[in-house]
């Protein structure tokens, strides 16, 4: 695959430092706006990575954003999804939530679900606009969270992606 296309891996013990620093570059800027360091600043990423949950995009050669997922019983969890700021609109983001949603079907899942801090609201607009809908808003873990789910069964647009 040519350095200039995107590649989405599984991520594997030496991606750990990377990883953590893609997550701490992409939420540094909601530190002021929420009070303090958002969740996914707080993972230990060498463990996640341990549990087969963490996936890089790398573009480039190098690796320019990150999806975290977690199987659930009837659902599977977008636990963080975070891109490099120099690559923000540049469509990476979209990637890695088509990437989830085909990883989801190939899992069996019908449904997956993510989360935001409720003060990120460009986030939640985001999602919106790509069919996920607010199920609830509630602290967990000491964070005021928007929870959104979208079901993948009945989006005709993700069964595409897959043939």
């Amino acid at each position: 695959m040519s350095p200039a296309v995107a590649a989405i891996r599984a991520a594997t013990s030496t991606d750990a430092a990377e990883v953590t620093r893609i997550v701490q570059d992409a939420y540094r800027h909601y530190i002021a706006r929420i009070g303090g360091r958002p969740a996914p600043m707080l993972d230990d990423y060498g463990e996640l990575i341990s549990r087969d949950a963490v996936w890089v995009m790398e573009k480039g050669g190098g690796i320019v954003g990150i999806v975290v997922l977690l199987p659930k019983p009837d659902h599977l969890l977008i636990d963080n999804i975070a891109v490099s700021p120099e690559r923000r609109g540049a469509g990476s983001g979209r990637k890695l939530l088509a990437f989830a949603e085909a990883e989801a079907i190939k899992r069996g899942f019908s449904e997956i679900r993510l989360y935001t801090h409720v003060k990120m609201v460009e986030n939640q607009c985001l999602y919106a606009s790509i069919g996920y809908q607010q199920t609830e808003i509630r602290v967990e873990q000491g964070f005021e969270r928007v929870f959104m789910r979208k079901r993948l069964l009945d989006d005709p647009g993700v069964h595409g992606m897959l043939g």
